[in-house]
């Protein structure tokens, strides 16, 4: 049997560009004692598939060169000879750009299902972009009912389950996100008070608008200009839970926005940067309260599916110019 994959065959200097990944076939190996066979059904593309492209200083060690492409996967369990994985089974991990996956279990997991609610929503909230709201936003956010809370790319993975969190929390949510549809989908569907469209608005000038008494809790996953524009409006005691900054993941000299250290001293501001496998050891915290939410109507998702393993280069891209609206995924074979 043959296995499908991404390789990364040089590291991007900016853009993601053509040759910088090739998809190669290979036989796969027999399973060894203690491995199980993934077959991958959906391939989660994230900001940070950029970051581990690098070899920038990282959280975890860069892909090598020749290497499958990391990503978060879920998918079927086909053969096994691990014990307690069974054919069938549904998890979701740490895996590769690729159809199938040979693996021993190592940052896998069973994934639930919840009645009702289909295996891209529950993969697309429970596994990766809803712990990364989830403890942002309450650990380090620490949101309080009647505080107001800033979420940029409101309208993608992470974004749009802070909101909702905030808005069950009792906060004033505003989102940032990139043309109308995304404004109008996180204040009509999703419950914001308000969505500034950075690509048409002044953000400052919006935010002083919309918040006059200032931000309390500023979810920040974009970084530059609009970044700074948050930042000179945050209030005394301030939170900043620091998630991404995508807007310089393809500089090939990043600069880095002031540091507002005397803002910061005189506001006394937490900023924390974050990433979610901080709190793997308390991920079904996260899951029991985000499947109950969902579960009672409290917390929606979008998913933003693509087919075809085949196109997971070109759609990557897509992430660094906000062309994805909602958790963006590859549909690698059916559900």
């Amino acid at each position: 049997m043959n296995r499908t994959y991404w390789k990364l065959v040089r590291r991007p200097v900016g853009d993601i560009a053509p040759g910088d990944l090739e998809l190669v076939t290979e036989a796969l190996p027999e399973l060894a004692e203690g491995q199980f066979l993934l077959q991958v059904i959906y391939l989660s593309l994230d900001p940070t598939n950029r970051i581990w492209m690098s070899d920038m200083e990282q959280y975890m060690p860069p892909v090598a060169l020749g290497a499958p492409m990391r990503a978060g996967v879920c998918g079927r369990v086909i053969a096994s000879r691990k014990a307690g994985v069974s054919e069938g089974q549904i998890m979701a991990g740490l895996g590769e750009w690729a159809d199938h996956i040979v693996s021993d279990g190592s940052f896998m997991s069973p994934l639930p299902q919840l009645p009702g609610v289909p295996l891209a929503a529950t993969y697309g909230t429970l596994a990766l972009v809803g712990p990364t709201a989830y403890f942002g936003l309450m650990d380090i956010g620490q949101p309080k009912a009647g505080e107001t809370l800033v979420v940029s790319a409101a309208a993608g993975g992470v974004g749009q389950i802070v909101g909702q969190i905030g808005k069950i929390k009792g906060c004033k949510v505003i989102g940032i996100a990139g043309g109308r549809a995304k404004c109008d989908y996180v204040v009509n569907e999703l419950g914001f008070d308000a969505a500034i469209d950075y690509k048409a608005e002044d953000v400052g000038a919006a935010l002083d608008r919309l918040a006059p008494e200032g931000v309390d809790i500023n979810f920040e996953q974009v970084g530059g200009s609009i970044m700074v524009e948050v930042l000179k409006r945050m209030r005394i005691f301030g939170r900043v839970p620091l998630c991404g900054l995508i807007s310089s993941y393809n500089d090939v000299t990043p600069t880095e926005p002031p540091g507002f250290w005397t803002m910061m001293l005189m506001r006394r501001l937490t900023v924390r940067g974050f990433i979610v496998t901080d709190f793997a050891p308390r991920f079904g915290e996260s899951g029991a309260a985000l499947a109950g939410w969902m579960m009672g109507g409290q917390l929606k998702t979008r998913q933003d599916i693509r087919p075809g393993l085949e196109n997971a280069l070109e759609t990557v891209k897509e992430l660094y110019s906000g062309g994805n609206f909602g958790k963006l995924l590859i549909e690698v074979s059916a559900p």
